[in-house]
């Protein structure tokens, strides 16, 4: 490093704190024991585990377990904390990002880990032909990072990017890849079987459509520090993959997968009956934490007609019985939705977008208005066109909401066709925007960025968020301010200014949503007291449990002697349990 650069350097402002010390993990349990296999219902199958190309929920929860970002962020207080960097700084005007990777990183094949792969992995997930959907968007707003030694490497903003407060996230939180493996494969099928990985976990086998294995490595550079005492317990990770929940829920009860998370009301309100669950043997889990909400619905494509009017969106919203499918369909566990941003509401802070109830009459009238008239058939028509229009569905289960939903559409002369995929079909249908409608839902997150999902150049952008192709000047306006507000309160007070103006265009039938998280497992696993992090659902099972030896003893002779296992509590708080 030349002495300009040096100097440069010294005049910035690093992080983190002198008195900064790696700790312990507040969830983590210094019980936890190193051992044993977990396997876990992974869905569908995904399109790829590369996460910057297929960046659905499993992929990305097992691309975070091989390779790391330059920060990360306390579980507790989500204060930014070192990652792959031990150091970094941010000039004065906000332009310049400078990290200083830790000395002890390597990657599981020996290989120190350098700036050489940071600036590679930066410059792979932005080259023009390669499928890295809205990573684009987050890191487009830099140049190509500059080596300054082995160790350190500068970020810059691009001239005339505006200033983000999500900049150092941006720059600091995506993950960095081994370019001596990589460098000569194709990015978008990388082999990521023994690849070496920098996290506490590689794949060591791969069975197409069925399961995916991961192992401890045994040489992850952070294992010894403190932050990871209690943590990646299990020397096996296996997940198993199913067309559907129902298949999936039946591989549980058959010992073929430990874990379920629950997202069908009827199978946890239901079904969790019998022998297995009555004796304990597999253990029934509410648990309640500050995870943050999430939403889904049926996605409109407002790029094409019919659903380009937003008068019949509204009467898609008005032909949905959310009320009677809760009740009849999901036990009534569910809240129905009407914002995209539900915690950012209280008593000081009412929700008053608009709530569309079950109104086949509303909904004749608002077509009607839109130009739609039935013809000597029956079916609706508007210049020439009949309204017929296909729903993109990708699970069996489904189907019983949407034969609710046909019987309406047929009461005002609309016809529906289902088209059945599996998920990788279905993804790559919605990169393309190959679509009128499907079911949708997005996770909440802790640190929000509407850019990727409401801006409207997204709606342009194949393998964007922005699946609908919502577009409005005066959300685009709202977002480019949002960027500048470095306080929580005016971002929050941003976002429900956003989230009125979304919701009045209706680009989702908001269908409901519930605020905590359902868990079956077989009753074999030693757990936190607060069964979950702070802000996590599932995802956070495989860094805080561990396979409990004398627990999986007491199960087998449980099973074989049709005994029962002691009582587990059914409901859980985060805040109860950490206050104890």
């Amino acid at each position: 490093m030349n002495t300009a650069i040096a100097l440069l350097l010294a005049a910035l402002t690093w992080y983190p704190a002198p008195d900064w010390k790696d700790e312990p993990d507040r969830v983590a349990s210094p019980h936890a024991k190193k051992g044993g296999t977990i396997r876990f219902n992974g869905a569908q199958a995904p399109k790829s585990l590369n996460g910057y190309v297929d960046t659905n929920t499993y992929t990305m929860m097992t691309f975070a377990l091989m390779y790391e970002n330059l920060l990360t962020t306390d579980t507790d207080t989500l204060d930014f904390a070192p990652g792959l960097a031990r150091y970094w700084a941010v000039s004065d005007d906000g332009e310049e990002f400078v990290f200083v990777l830790d000395d002890r990183a390597k990657w599981s094949d020996g290989v120190p880990i350098t700036a050489d792969d940071v600036k590679w992995t930066f410059d792979t997930v932005m080259d023009p032909k390669n499928d890295t959907g809205s990573w684009k968007m987050m890191l487009g707003k830099f140049e190509s990072p500059e080596i300054l030694d082995v160790r350190t490497v500068r970020f810059r903003k691009k001239p005339g990017s505006e200033k983000d407060w999500r900049d150092l996230q941006n720059v600091g939180f995506f993950y960095i890849l081994p370019k001596h493996a990589f460098e000569s494969q194709d990015f978008n099928k990388l082999d990521l079987v023994d690849a070496p990985v920098c996290g506490a976990y590689r794949i060591s086998r791969i069975a197409e459509q069925v399961e995916t294995e991961f192992t401890r490595t045994d040489n992850w550079w952070r294992r010894d520090l403190p932050s990871s005492v209690g943590v990646c317990n299990f020397d096996r990770l296996v997940m198993r993959y199913y067309v559907d929940n129902e298949n999936a829920f039946e591989a549980l009860k058959k010992k073929t997968i430990d874990v379920y998370p629950v997202y069908t009301a009827r199978i946890m309100g239901g079904e969790t009956h019998g022998e297995k669950f009555d004796r304990n043997w597999i253990v029934k889990r509410r648990v309640k934490n500050h995870n943050p909400v999430g939403y889904q619905g049926f996605a409109m494509n407002m790029r094409k007609p019919p659903f380009d009017d937003v008068r019949v969106r509204k009467a898609m919203a008005m032909l949905v019985d959310r009320e009677t499918m809760n009740r009849t369909m999901m036990f009534g566990e569910y809240f129905l939705l009407k914002s995209y941003y539900t915690d950012l509401y209280d008593d000081e802070h009412p929700c008053t977008n608009p709530e569309f109830s079950y109104d086949v009459e509303g909904a004749k009238a608002l077509l009607a208005e839109a130009g739609w008239k039935k013809n000597a058939k029956g079916i609706l028509e508007k210049d020439g066109r009949e309204f017929r229009f296909t729903f993109l569905s990708r699970a069996t289960s489904e189907d019983k909401f949407l034969s609710l939903f046909n019987h309406a559409l047929e009461q005002c002369g609309i016809k529906m066709n289902i088209a059945r995929k599996d998920f990788a079909g279905w993804m790559r249908d919605m990169d393309g925007f190959n679509f009128e409608m499907t079911w949708a839902s997005w996770g909440g997150t802790v640190f929000r960025n509407p850019e990727i999902t409401w801006l409207s150049s997204e709606a342009d952008r194949k393998g964007s968020n922005n699946v609908t192709g919502f577009k409005s000047a005066e959300v685009d306006e709202l977002i480019r301010a949002e960027k500048g507000m470095m306080k929580m309160g005016d971002r929050a007070e941003a976002y429900r200014k956003i989230d009125a103006l979304v919701a009045e265009q209706v680009p989702y039938v908001l269908l409901w949503n519930i605020a905590e998280t359902r868990l079956l497992y077989w009753n074999k696993f030693g757990m936190p007291d607060a069964v979950l992090g702070k802000y996590s659902n599932e995802d956070c099972i495989f860094g805080y449990w561990w396979y409990d030896e004398d627990k999986a003893g007491e199960l087998v002779e449980a099973v074989s002697g049709h005994k029962c296992l002691p009582d587990v509590p059914l409901r859980v708080d985060y805040d109860v349990e950490m206050a104890k």
